[in-house]
């Protein structure tokens, strides 16, 4: 029964580790576009992204445990983030 429990322990911590990645991720990519390719985007303005997704990393480290509503509802930021806006800049921009 023990080993049980350490195995899902260690299932946890791997999802956390790999959750708090995502987060840190796509809040260091946030700052790397001008605000004017998000205007252009048509998306929300790069301080709103900025925020939010330093809001969403802020929280998973200081609350921890990804299955947290305030961590999941920053975690579903995050991936909106890089699913949706993160290629519309990527799009209108060129590296």
């Amino acid at each position: 029964m023990l080993q049980v429990f350490q195995a899902e322990m260690g299932l946890m911590t791997i999802v956390e580790l790999v959750l708090l990645a995502v987060k840190l991720f796509a809040f260091v990519n946030s700052l790397l576009y001008s605000a004017e390719a998000y205007s252009a985007a048509n998306k929300l303005t790069k301080p709103a992204w900025t925020i939010i997704l330093g809001l969403g990393l802020a929280a998973q480290v200081v609350f921890g445990g990804p299955l947290g509503i305030v961590n999941l509802a920053f975690t579903i930021a995050a991936f909106v983030y890089l699913a949706d806006v993160r290629p519309a800049l990527s799009s209108l921009t060129r590296r």
